[in-house]
């Protein structure tokens, strides 16, 4: 092959395999990173592009000056093929959402360097042969792997173009409703409240059944001494993505899959069928047939993008960064470092930047639940907060935000702080004993999912022990006593019971017991789906 052929395409494959864990995120069949994107589709993918391009310049330059015999050749090739095992670990991480061994990493790092070295240091002319030997075949892979490169590029251009049309309203209000709900409007305000809060990862057993020592959560102490509070939850799922879809549409549904402009389709686990998310058959659709207005403040998923016609208001946010390093808040030239900035993690690990994102996350959510909560017209309002899902975020004992030496335990104080938060609020208003407030972990505390949990964290999970079920609980309008319902009770139903909450179907503790006692809980024997927050 032609040396002017040969070196671009040698570059071209060396960078494919180098640089997977920058476009992998983007080119996934179930399009996980553009789903959640709340920026820009040219903030995500031009960086991505550019990236990879300059990467292939730059190697390509290299392997020109390398096509000269010597120590610099030996060098450079040498760091091509000896870097490789630990950028393919870090591909694998970042793509497969699982760490490695830091043992292993450090291993494989370390071995490269000083393999690197050695080889430098120590050359000789007599292995000229077998490291031309090694270069000529590594150069035959690298050619055939450039083939997957650009088929990575055309992809790319073609998934890009898709997204140009991705909704990335992070906000609705009623000047954006695509149709008038002026009846509803006029009624809204005379219906009492109905507030629906999912604190993501709450666990039924940390809050009330087995709460670490010391830990003191008065808020949920002293709303559930009112409520009604679920004892044996059936999960809907492992995954946020697929769960809250489930919630608001009450069909089990075991995937999801974004198109390449952000829209949802969802798996039903009956029917085995794909089929587009239809915002208007879920329970806001409901609420706007019952005269509500409704409004969502919530985190990680789209709902501004999957829900714009059976919202009157509308906030959501996501700010963590994609798995290639990207950030939804900068513009496309600032995210050109954002892939080495997260790769190397600039001095703070990457639970401690991802901490960072979610108060972030926190702050704006809480303000626009305010907001919602304050408005009269305003009757169904949903509320989806990032805590107590990790990482750690909080210091129980400060009462203060952080992004260090924090757990699952602090986070779950300062949901509990939260609570008594979105309490004051309405009790301020005049709304809170003629609310029904239904709060719900959207599944609990996936300790399983853990790699590295603290040693406050396994002695409050036993070790590090899953308990499947998630927070829940109801506080009906005016309702002063607490009870617990020990009938199993799936998540899978919570659109159901959202539905006789807003017509008032339950108009006592022992109604909504006797409700349950007729339900036929669907047993979930394996989660199914991608594994998400």
């Amino acid at each position: 092959m032609n040396k002017k052929v040969e070196i671009p395409a040698v570059a071209l494959g060396a960078t494919t395999i180098f640089l997977t864990w920058i476009l992998g995120p983007l080119l996934s069949g179930g399009h996980d990173a553009i789903y959640r994107w709340n920026g820009s589709a040219s903030t995500l993918f031009v960086p991505a592009a550019l990236d990879f391009s300059l990467f292939w310049l730059v190697l390509t330059c290299f392997l020109l000056i390398a096509c000269k015999r010597g120590r610099l050749r030996v060098a450079i090739w040498s760091g091509i093929l000896l870097f490789t095992p630990w950028i393919e670990i870090k591909n694998w991480s970042s793509l497969s959402g699982n760490t490695p061994s830091p043992a292993l990493t450090r291993t494989l790092l370390g071995a490269a360097i000083l393999g690197l070295a050695l080889l430098v240091l120590l050359w000789r002319p007599s292995f000229e042969i077998w490291f031309e030997r090694i270069v000529h075949f590594a150069s035959v892979l690298l050619v055939f792997a450039a083939v997957l490169g650009v088929f990575f590029l055309v992809e790319l251009g073609w998934f890009g173009w898709q997204a140009r049309a991705l909704d990335v309203r992070r906000t609705i209000d009623d000047s954006e409703i695509r149709h008038s709900h002026s009846v509803a409007q006029s009624g809204a305000a005379r219906l009492p409240k109905v507030v629906w809060i999912i604190f993501d990862e709450l666990s039924y057993r940390q809050v009330y059944e087995h709460r670490f020592p010391g830990v003191k959560l008065p808020a949920f102490d002293r709303i559930g001494k009112q409520s009604s509070v679920f004892t044996d939850v059936i999960p809907a799922g492992l995954s946020t993505a697929q769960v809250i879809p489930t919630l608001m549409t009450g069909v089990l549904l075991d995937k999801i899959r974004s198109s390449p402009d952000g829209q949802l389709s969802v798996h039903h686990q009956a029917s085995g069928e794909w089929k587009r998310f239809n915002e208007h058959d879920t329970v806001f659709q409901d609420a706007i047939y019952d005269g509500y207005g409704t409004a969502v403040a919530g985190w990680y998923n789209p709902y501004c993008r999957i829900l714009p016609e059976v919202l009157d208001q509308c906030f959501w946010t996501y700010n963590r960064a994609a798995p290639n390093g990207i950030l939804p808040n900068r513009t496309a030239f600032a995210n050109l470092l954002g892939p080495l900035h997260y790769a190397t993690e600039a001095g703070r690990t990457k639970e401690e930047l991802t901490a960072g994102y979610d108060i972030s996350d926190y702050r704006e959510i809480l303000n626009a639940a305010d907001r919602m909560l304050g408005d009269p017209s305003m009757s169904l309002v949903l509320i989806h907060l990032p805590v107590p899902h990790p990482p750690g975020k909080y210091n129980r004992h400060t009462n203060q935000f952080t992004t260090t030496n924090s757990t699952y335990i602090d986070n779950l104080a300062l949901a509990d702080e939260c609570l008594d938060h979105i309490q004051s609020e309405l009790e301020q208003s005049g709304h809170w004993d003629s609310s029904s407030v239904l709060i719900m972990g959207d599944h609990s505390w996936r300790t399983i999912l853990e790699h590295s949990l603290t040693k406050e964290e396994l002695e409050a999970s036993d070790g590090g022990h899953f308990d499947t079920r998630p927070f829940y609980l109801v506080k009906l309008p005016y309702q002063v006593t607490g009870i617990t319902i020990d009938t199993p009770f799936a998540t899978v139903n919570t659109r159901r019971l959202l539905d006789r909450l807003l017509t008032h179907s339950l108009s006592s503790p022992e109604d909504l017991h006797n409700w349950t006692q007729h339900l036929q809980p669907a047993k979930i024997g394996e989660y199914q789906g991608t594994v998400l927050p």
